[in-house]
């Protein structure tokens, strides 16, 4: 046997579509047994019938101590049948035969089955017999049993050959249909293997029509493309630690040399501590911030997830950050339809943290005189948040990469920060399934944040 005629055999759709098979055939074989007893239950009862109806047809013609018309029919009836399927034997008192092709001999009143081995006839052929007395004489009715027979040999032969052919269709049907499947599960194993190897573009093969296999192969493949986004994040974020954080590194160093320097000819170095100790906090402040978007990416915060009114939240945020907006030269004012509440499922500190950084970017990047703008409503099932102004906005080529780890545009290099801002936003957002959209304003941008809204109440509407 082959290796692949062993792995068919051994494959468990094969074991099933053999199994299904058996059930079948058995399920087959069991209706036929009940078909056959009832049709031979139904033959012999038609032909007890017959025979019945033909002795009362014999014995009508019996009229008083005149026998002549009944010897005459019961030789008539007799000559009507060559091949003797038919018997028929009149007899005396004494068992003297009076008319008909043959002589009963010790067959009592009533139905009997007899073995009768007569000229022309095959021998010890099976008769159904009616015997009774028709006045003085016994007269006896028997029909063949061949023809019942023959038909029940023919149905029996009937339900032979369709088991062979149904078993033959359904092991054959089984191999083709475990061929088929195993085929797709060695193509899903296939994939695992090209994954596990570094491939993780490798995607499982999906034929489009809605099965399981499909179904359950869109949830793998969907998992994949998760598992190669965060890696192609770590890759990024690699790079861009080792880019981004080698020059503040490379100034440390040079602050701390030029501290020893000056410790060294007996100077004053509290100034060069001070920078470097600004540097360092800048530092530990982007791996806080590495270190907490892994986390949240993680989904270790979901356990504290409530139903809570997203318009406190952002009530909050429009009163903590309205005189520090008003300090920078800026204004923020919130819209907010108080008495419609507007119910999401997610963590309230998180969520606080998204809006607090949306607002802190547009006041550390927007110029004096700037207005910016906090909402939030309802639009059907989703929960639609807005942090809008009217600064220069940003790009529409670039609107997508500011969501990246480290990243930051050109006109924002030399401003505070680390480029991890608004990849917190986006992690926390993706806690909560929301989304996330940037539109142009002219002037000035809007970020809108779209979560799914929820209905119930619990300790965070409030």
């Amino acid at each position: 046997m082959t290796e692949t005629g062993s792995r068919l055999l051994r494959s468990t759709p094969f074991r099933l579509a053999l199994t299904f098979a058996l059930l079948f055939v058995l399920a087959f074989i069991l209706s036929g047994a009940i078909v056959y007893q009832l049709m031979s239950a139904d033959l012999a009862e038609q032909l007890d019938q017959s025979v019945k109806e033909t002795y009362s047809v014999v014995a009508v013609t019996y009229a008083g101590n005149d026998r002549e018309d009944l010897v005459s029919a019961v030789d008539s009836h007799a000559a009507l049948s060559p091949s003797k399927e038919q018997l028929f034997s009149l007899t005396d008192p004494a068992g003297n035969r009076l008319a008909g092709n043959f002589t009963a001999a010790d067959l009592p009143d009533g139905f009997s089955d007899f073995a009768a081995s007569l000229p022309g006839v095959a021998p010890d052929t099976m008769y159904r017999a009616w015997t009774g007395s028709v006045g003085p004489n016994s007269l006896t009715i028997a029909f063949s049993l061949s023809e019942t027979e023959e038909l029940e040999r023919i149905v029996l032969m009937s339900f032979g050959w369709a088991t062979l052919i149904i078993s033959g269709l359904g092991v054959a049907g089984g191999a083709l249909l475990a061929a088929r499947v195993q085929r797709r599960l060695d193509g899903i194993a296939a994939t695992m293997d090209d994954v596990s190897n570094g491939r993780l573009d490798a995607r499982i093969p999906l034929l489009g029509n809605g099965d399981d296999i499909d179904g359950v192969s869109r949830q793998v493949n969907a998992a994949l493309e998760r598992l190669a986004a965060l890696v192609d994040g770590m890759r990024q974020v690699s790079a861009d630690i080792a880019h981004d954080l080698k020059t503040p590194l490379n100034r440390l160093q040079m602050i701390l040399e030029a501290a020893a320097d000056r410790t060294a000819r007996g100077e004053a170095v509290a100034d060069e501590l001070a920078e470097a100790r600004g540097e360092s906090l800048q530092i530990n402040e982007t791996f806080d911030a590495l270190l907490r978007i892994a986390q949240i990416e993680a989904g270790a915060r979901k356990a504290r997830f409530v139903d809570l009114d997203l318009s406190g939240v952002i009530d909050a945020i429009a009163e903590i950050y309205a005189g520090v907006a008003e300090d920078n030269g800026k204004s923020l004012s919130a819209t907010i339809v108080h008495g419609t509440p507007c119910l999401v499922h997610g963590d309230r500190d998180l969520l606080t943290q998204l809006f607090a950084n949306l607002v802190e970017n547009a006041l550390r990047h927007c110029p004096d005189g700037t207005a910016i703008l906090l909402s939030v409503r309802r639009q059907g099932d989703r929960i639609l948040a807005e942090v809008a102004d009217n600064g220069p906005g940003i790009p529409a080529q670039e609107r997508e990469k500011v969501f990246q780890r480290l990243y930051r545009l050109d006109s924002s290099r030399t401003t505070p920060g680390s480029g991890l801002g608004l990849s917190l936003v986006r992690a926390i957002a993706d806690l909560h399934g929301a989304t996330i959209a940037l539109e142009d304003r002219r002037p000035g941008l809007a970020v809108i944040v779209g979560f799914p809204r929820a209905e119930g109440t619990g300790p965070g509407l409030k």
